[in-house]
């Protein structure tokens, strides 16, 4: 029997080695490789481009605008990890629990968009809630969150791993840091469009010193809402009927979040590494308001690990093949 071939565009980047390493030894798949020496070589990015069934581009967002260029095989579908399209008319958003009818436009989709990062620990917490009238679409959200260093690319990573025992030591060459305070993030578009927010969200992304892990908080003040008492257990439930028949999406029940913490008290950011599942936390107090936290791994279901989802969807083959 035929097996789907697939090229990876950009396979010695950061994405681009966890999906091959998430697709590797499958033989449901072939995955087609490029010599080290052509990697940079138009005419044989080209034909690899166009002799597969669907190419996954792991390169910055020039970078990939320059290989769906490349691409004249209308046979060839494509998942873009890049942030350039996300928003783009004509590409599918790559995020199969977003929405019920997600799942299947991106099963039948020639171009697919993988979502960012940060944007899965947000869209999926509060999208359900402003669908079922809990959250007020109008109200004004503001976003904090952290991520491993591997999401920031080649410099961030060299510059972390020049103290090599960071991790062990709990140092590192630079320590927790705010960035994109200028609040021009390249993941509000995505966020705001999905969210079904009126108003895109005040978003401040933050650094650590591990290599992978990723916790979204969203604060909701008791006046967004939408003006009447919401509890910890109602957002739960919501999130549970929704999840229910999802894979990767964990929704914790209040009061339980204890045993998926350290010493009960301390959310850690790694909780979720080396798997593709996201694990969705409500805390708060009914006088006070609520807190809601996504917890992936920021190249799991923040990048590879989606993308790989994303890519068996497409290609007819179990959804959860390859993933944790």
């Amino acid at each position: 029997m035929t097996v789907p071939r697939i090229y990876i565009d950009g396979q010695q980047g950061t994405t681009g080695l966890r999906i091959r390493e998430l697709v590797g030894g499958r033989d449901d798949i072939e995955q087609v490789f490029i010599d080290a020496e052509q990697r940079k070589d138009l005419e044989a990015r080209r034909r690899m481009l166009n002799d597969v069934d669907l190419a996954i581009l792991c390169l910055p967002d020039d970078a990939a605008g320059e290989a769906v260029d490349l691409i004249d095989n209308p046979d060839t579908r494509v998942i873009d990890t890049s942030s350039a399209r996300r928003t783009t008319p004509g590409w599918v958003y790559g995020l199969p629990e977003l929405r019920p009818e997600q799942r299947e436009a991106i099963r039948t989709a020639q171009r697919v968009a993988n979502a960012g990062c940060y944007p899965v620990g947000f869209l999926l917490a509060i999208r359900p809630l402003i669908e079922a009238g809990l959250v007020d679409p109008a109200a004004a959200l503001t976003i904090n969150a952290v991520s491993g260093y591997s999401g920031g690319g080649r410099r961030m990573i060299e510059a972390y791993q020049a103290t090599p025992d960071a991790e062990v030591a709990g140092d590192a060459a630079l320590p927790l840091c705010l960035y994109g305070l200028e609040l021009e993030h390249k993941h509000l578009p995505e966020m705001h469009k999905y969210s079904l927010c009126e108003h895109a969200p005040l978003f401040v992304p933050s650094v650590d010193h591990l290599f992978c892990g990723m916790l979204v908080s969203t604060p909701l003040p008791r006046p967004v809402l939408s003006g009447r008492k919401v509890t910890a257990r109602d957002v739960w439930k919501v999130w549970r009927d929704r999840y229910a028949d999802e894979p990767f999406v964990q929704p914790v029940e209040p009061g339980k979040a204890g045993d998926l913490m350290r010493d009960g008290r301390f959310l850690d950011v790694g909780g979720c590494n080396h798997t593709n599942r996201v694990d969705l936390f409500v805390f708060g107090r009914d006088d006070v308001g609520l807190v809601l936290v996504g917890r992936q791994d920021n190249l799991g279901k923040g990048a590879s690990g989606n993308a790989v989802q994303c890519m068996n969807l497409m290609l007819g083959l179990e959804e959860t093949a390859g993933l944790l």
